[in-house]
């Protein structure tokens, strides 16, 4: 008993952490209707200022740093770090979140990504990747309740972020700012009509919650040491947590996080018992947060409340695709130019470019013309590719046998995921997607029972009798695996341009646009959503299996939850509406050929995640449509102007009636 109370009692430090990300979550919510998948992020940057100062007294900026004679008391590095936290939050609203308050909420979830990877992505380049130690701020101890000796340092942190999750209480409950920001969330007209300006109440906002996050982090990480990877997705269990509270209610926050650290600790020493089986020993304290979202959208996800606005801007349109012979051919024969005119690390680099094309092609589907938000395709992808392992070197089944069968264990998993699209979209859905691919990499990538630290091999590709292997002897990307990817991409792209063509593919898009409306026309809504999840994780999961044969072999980290959001960084950035944003989104994606040659000609490729997030933050406030759409409006301006100034057509010309007489009085 002695020692499952003091689990619990750890437990709080987790649970304090939390609340301060939970409360936050909700205020910026009712402020802005933007959840905010950042926040983890935006808190991590100000704990990190203080953690350096704290370290060796440099104060260090995104783009430089100043380094002090002798590191500052731990209360001076706690107001600077809060600082630059109160800084980030003013910046991060007026220059990235006030463009998109209004837009389509694709574009808001789009938006907080790419804060989340730029933000993760410049603590990795100024801080280092790995964990730092962080000094407590609070007085270390215990107290013995029950016979039992209790840490005081958790419950202190724990009491701490209670008082000031009530503070924030207090002010949306008994302030007029508060009053109008509780207004603003159901009608953004009753708060001007009070006498306020949504947006400074929203730039309070977040500034409040980047601060209280901030606190939270500064505290919680001197039990576990900052990490970037950890620190940014502890946003997915304060969701859960949102989730819970139904966006509402910050008393149900404060003890849903609780309960979730607690029992998360809990889950941590059971874990360690004998009886215990061996293969949920890992990763398990990040199934349960997916498990509370399942459930929890699930049963009320019609009823979660959702925010009033004064205006709302349309999804980027949409074009249905034709197959044209010539385009397509002078497509193939180019992909067959850079492959064959290329060698080692570029082949390879065009090669990913297509692979991650792929991948790309899977949000078109899902996202572009069925409307869902998926932040799970790379999750989709890593099951494939695992499956994949086992099927060719544990059970021999041959090529193509083995990738199709590995293409359709992620479209099982795919379809498992889009059950909850059946009662919710959006924001929402993409709550729910980022939660099941940190579940299926903590789960099922990361535990050495299931995936071992030592990598999945994956055996060559045969096809009768012929070699499609990547290597083979010092030719480290052979081009008859290059030409066997070109050639899987253009079946699915033929496949995903007749489908997107026909009677399904307008069923995705009266869907995507209404859904109440598809119904009342006869389409089966559901039917229509797990067709789209069916087919996106497919593809995806073919992607998956092509980066297994182009690596030999698999790990943990071939498919983390950051690489999957940086998939969905260049498909929104090359335009996730058609095939041809897929094949930007290919050039520009991760270890392909822009940055292949980003590294290797310019030494920029410890930047290349950086650089994405931006051009995404810039993409979604500036140019929805993305690369490819800009440059088909172009082309569309072109050909009118061309039209209009082009000589007019001959036209029979009527003759002349004869003039009338004048009437005479």
């Amino acid at each position: 008993m002695g020692t499952f109370l003091q689990f619990v009692v750890l437990g709080l430090g987790l649970g304090a952490i939390y609340i301060g990300l939970g409360t936050g979550l909700l205020l910026v919510h009712r402020a802005t209707g933007i959840i905010n998948f950042a926040q983890g992020a935006m808190a991590m940057w100000g704990a990190y200022v203080f953690a350096q100062l704290r370290l060796d007294g440099t104060l260090v900026f995104p783009i430089g740093s100043i380094e002090f004679d002798r590191r500052p008391p731990t209360e001076v590095a706690a107001l600077i770090g809060l600082a630059t936290a109160f800084v980030l939050g003013l910046v991060v609203h007026y220059l990235i979140f006030r463009p998109v308050r209004h837009a389509p909420v694709l574009a808001q979830v789009v938006v907080s990504v790419a804060v989340m990877i730029t933000l993760q992505a410049l603590v990795v380049l100024r801080f280092g990747p790995n964990n730092i130690d962080v000094a407590s701020l609070l007085p270390e101890g215990s107290i013995s309740v029950l016979g039992t000796d209790l840490p005081t340092r958790e419950i202190i942190m724990a009491a701490i972020m209670v008082v000031l999750a009530a503070v924030v209480w207090a002010y949306l409950r008994f302030t007029r700012a508060g009053v109008a920001t509780r207004a603003a969330s159901e009608n953004e007209r009753a708060a001007v009509l009070m006498g306020f300006s949504p947006d400074r109440l929203a730039a309070v906002a977040q500034v409040v919650a980047v601060m209280l996050g901030t606190v939270a982090v500064m505290l919680g990480s001197s039990l576990t040491g900052l990490n970037p990877d950890n620190y940014t997705l502890l946003v997915v269990p304060a969701l859960a947590v949102l989730l819970v509270a139904r966006m509402e209610s910050i008393a149900v926050v404060v003890v849903s996080a609780l309960l979730l650290g607690a029992f998360q600790s809990l889950i941590g020493l059971l874990v360690t018992k004998p009886w215990w089986p061996q293969w949920a020993q890992s990763g398990l304290d990040q199934v349960i947060p997916f498990a509370v979202v399942m459930i929890i959208l699930f049963v009320q996800g019609k009823r979660l409340p959702s925010r009033g606005s004064l205006q709302t801007i349309r999804l980027p349109d949409v074009s249905i695709p034709r197959l044209k012979p010539v385009p397509a051919v002078i497509l193939l024969v180019l992909g067959v130019a850079a492959l064959s005119l290329t060698s080692g690390t570029y082949r390879f680099g065009v090669t990913t470019s297509i692979i991650v094309m792929l991948l790309a092609l899977s949000y078109v589907v899902l996202t572009g013309y069925l409307g869902q938000i998926s932040l799970a395709q790379g999750a989709f992808a890593g099951a494939a590719g695992f499956a994949l392992s086992k099927m060719t070197s544990s059970w021999g089944i041959p090529f193509p046998l083995s990738l199709i069968l590995s293409a359709l264990v992620a479209t099982a998993l795919g379809m498992l995921v889009a059950l909850p699209a059946f009662r919710i979209r959006g924001a929402q859905l993409a709550i729910i997607t980022i939660a099941a691919a940190l579940a299926i990499e903590r789960f099922v990538f990361n535990n050495y029972t299931l995936s071992p630290p030592e990598g999945n091999p994956i055996a060559d590709a045969t096809l009768f009798g012929l070699n499609l292997g990547v290597r083979e002897g010092r030719d480290l990307s052979r081009i008859a695996f290059s030409l066997t990817v070109l050639v899987i991409a253009a079946i699915l792209v033929w496949v995903f341009i007749r489908v997107a063509s026909g009677d399904t593919g307008r069923a995705f898009l009266a869907v995507r646009a209404n859904e109440r409306a598809a119904a009342s026309s006869g389409i089966d809504v559901r039917k229509t959503k797990l067709i789209g999840f069916a087919i996106s994780a497919f593809i995806a999961g073919i992607a998956g299996c092509l980066i297994g044969f182009s690596r030999g072999q698999l790990s943990a980290e071939s498919f983390t939850v950051f690489a999957g959001l940086q998939v969905l960084a260049v498909a929104y950035l090359g335009g996730i509406t058609s095939v041809g944003g897929a094949i930007v989104a290919g050039v520009l994606g991760p270890l392909g050929i822009v940055y292949t040659l980003l590294r290797g000609v310019f030494d920029l490729g410890e930047y290349y995640a950086l650089i994405s997030g931006l051009g995404l933050i810039i993409t979604a406030i500036l140019n929805p449509v993305g690369i490819a759409g800009a440059t088909r409006e172009q082309v569309a301006w072109v050909r009118r102007k061309l039209s209009r100034s082009g000589p007019p057509s001959a036209q029979p010309v009527a003759p002349a009636a004869p003039p009338k007489e004048p009437s005479r009085v």
